[in-house]
């Protein structure tokens, strides 16, 4: 498996500790690409625990957002330790099956919150699949630095057959975006959303659309049937009869 095609974006970490022990676990395990959300340089405790991973913390990059952190990825999957009954949520080992099933061209983003708090409901609602580390004992959460590390070595070292691929790459992260806010505004101009329920059926969308990981043909398929419904109805006219009448 070609791990360079994946991304590690931690989202605004507390602990400079815990950001180097996501890069050692990132070197343990193959991996290189950090990005960060929300800081713009390490601290120097980042490098005391980063053992023989100065390579990944040198290579790392710092965005201010998560969406332009995974602008690139067509793939993304978020990390989370809360169950919510709002949206699906899958064990880890079913996330790394998923992530298999795409096509080996495909860049994927593994996401994972602050310590404290996690991802928040609208950085969830931003990503394609969410899953959760399953544990044994009642403790909150693993620590960061650890969740990074078993995710990866679940993926590097995934055993079992390999599943169906899917044909075709979904749309980049910042094209699924783009093509929620369009369908969303379609919806608009249809006059399904009003005061009352816009803000909720906006999230409902953004959250339909980025679990369904939308490739190309999904999106200009869709983009057709919404502009038909826009159009409406086209008049039919009554077809001539091409046979002459017998007298």
């Amino acid at each position: 498996m070609d791990l360079s095609r994946f991304a590690v974006v931690l989202v605004r970490p507390d602990s400079p500790e815990n950001i180097g022990l996501a890069a050692r676990g990132m070197a343990n395990t193959g991996f290189a690409d950090l990005r960060i959300v929300g800081l713009d340089r390490f601290e120097p405790p980042a490098w005391r625990t980063a053992i023989h991973a100065d390579a990944v913390l040198e290579a790392a990059r710092f965005f201010p957002s998560l969406d332009e952190a995974v602008a690139d990825r067509v793939v993304v999957l978020g990390s989370t330790a809360r169950v919510r009954h709002d949206f699906p949520l899958v064990p880890l080992a079913e996330a790394v099956a998923r992530v298999a099933q795409y096509p080996p061209a495909a860049r994927v983003g593994l996401v994972f919150g602050n310590e404290r708090t996690g991802l928040t409901q609208d950085e969830l609602g931003r990503v394609n699949v969410r899953f959760h580390i399953p544990q044994a004992s009642r403790q909150p959460s693993y620590n960061l630095g650890v969740a990074v590390t078993l995710t990866l070595h679940a993926i590097a070292f995934r055993e079992g057959p390999p599943p169906a691929l899917r044909r075709d790459l979904p749309l980049d992260h910042a094209a699924q975006a783009e093509a929620g806010r369009r369908f969303r505004d379609m919806l608009d101009r249809l006059g399904f959303m009003h005061d009352t329920n816009r803000d909720f059926i906006a999230g409902k969308v953004e959250d339909i659309f980025f679990r369904m990981a939308l490739t190309a043909k999904d999106r200009d398929v869709m983009l057709a049937m919404f502009r038909k419904a826009l159009e409406g109805p086209r008049e039919r006219r009554p077809r001539k009869n091409k046979h002459k009448e017998i007298p």
